[in-house]
């Protein structure tokens, strides 16, 4: 199979998302990207990237705008989700990860995309028993525990792999925190923020963490690999919030929570 050198994203405009462009354009891909009309590119990212980027209005519940950027495209990069764990914003979250993703995946088995890489979440594994290893083989269990967005992430990926089933062809990563240089009114980055702030507490327990530009790096890595039907976890170390929240206290020589 030829590797793909045209790239539709969705999500661009999101922290990852504008990363994984980057690391796109970078490397020389033709890329396009659907972004709603209020949308700007984010700060952190060269504008002279965003000039060489097909940028069409819309969003992934527009079933029109994203089945004409599909037009002409090799491959899909599925990054857009809505993340919240406010109980208001689960309708919303719901229509946006799970049909959102359903749109990508029917419209990309119609237009004969080569490959369809969808961005997931290590949430969508579901809760660990006794603080066992998270692998890619890890089987969704129900548990009260678990939230309304992983919920919505796994049923997203079980729309991918339907697609499947039906013959397209699929990679799916599933990141764990991703940290990086961006908004900290948005995302993750929002801990930099609390930290920077002097926050005096901080959320008990593990987790683990990776950076932003790694997470890009591997997703177009694997877009261009003979990667098919399978998943990967991308995490770089297990920390505590303590010891986090630590290392970014003394790296803006700012209190210790």
């Amino acid at each position: 199979m030829d590797k793909p050198r045209k790239i539709l994203i969705t999500g661009g405009t999101g922290f990852l998302g504008a990363y994984i462009i980057k690391e796109l354009v970078e490397q020389g891909f033709t890329v396009k990207a659907i972004r709603r009309g209020n949308k700007q590119w984010p700060f952190y990212i060269s504008p002279e990237i965003f000039e060489k980027v097909d940028w069409i209005e819309g969003d992934i519940l527009d079933v029109v705008a994203l089945g004409e950027a599909m037009i002409g495209t090799d491959a899909v990069i599925h990054a857009a989700a809505k993340v919240s764990f406010h109980a208001a914003d689960r309708p919303e979250m719901f229509r946006t990860n799970i049909e959102g993703t359903a749109n990508v995946v029917n419209l990309a088995l119609e237009a004969g995309i080569s490959k369809v890489l969808y961005v997931s979440s290590v949430a969508a594994l579901g809760r660990t028993k006794n603080g066992d290893t998270v692998t890619e083989d890890k089987k969704w269990e129900e548990n009260a525990m678990n939230t309304n967005y992983a919920l919505s992430k796994y049923h997203a990926e079980m729309e991918v792999w339907r697609g499947m089933g039906e013959g397209l062809n699929v990679t799916v990563v599933n990141p764990s925190t991703i940290l990086g240089y961006g908004d900290w009114n948005t995302s993750s980055c929002a801990l930099f923020k609390n930290v920077y702030n002097e926050f005096p507490w901080y959320t008990t327990g593990v987790n683990g963490f990776v950076d932003v530009e790694d997470v890009a790096r591997a997703i177009v890595l694997l877009l261009a690999s003979e990667s098919s039907g399978e998943r990967f976890i991308l995490s770089g170390e297990n920390w505590s919030f303590q010891q986090l929240f630590n290392q970014i206290a003394n790296g803006f020589n700012k209190k210790n929570p």
